[in-house]
């Protein structure tokens, strides 16, 4: 086993998945999922997962629903939404209520991303 953290990412853009992969899997051990009802069938087989980032907008179910429902199961995973557009009244509550740690902006700044998961671990 090595000690590369476990990160699943959720987009439901195969690109964004792709970018996510490659600018990370030398750092991190990536999971992707293209919507939330997979990222709850990926988090439910794989433990070792400690840090989710979901993107906000994406069909079936948004990025914040989704954290809503995994963090009743998985109370301990470190949430994080993606989001291509300015902060929602839904995003902002999901930030005071906690069931978030940050949001970020698309496209994503690799620092800040790589900042925000190296103080949760």
């Amino acid at each position: 086993m090595n000690n590369k953290i476990t990160i699943l990412y959720i987009d439901d853009e195969p690109i964004n998945l792709q970018v996510f992969q490659y600018t990370f899997e030398d750092k991190y051990y990536v999971i992707t999922a293209e919507s939330g009802y997979e990222g709850i069938n990926i988090l439910k087989s794989n433990q070792e997962i400690q840090i989710v980032i979901s993107d906000m907008k994406m069909p079936g179910m948004n990025g914040v629903e989704f954290i809503k429902l995994a963090k009743q199961e998985f109370p301990f995973i470190k949430f994080y939404i993606l989001t291509g557009f300015d902060i929602t009244e839904e995003i902002a509550d999901a930030l005071n209520n906690k069931l978030i740690l940050k949001y970020f902006r698309k496209p994503f700044n690799v620092k800040d991303l790589q900042t925000a998961i190296e103080e949760v671990i």
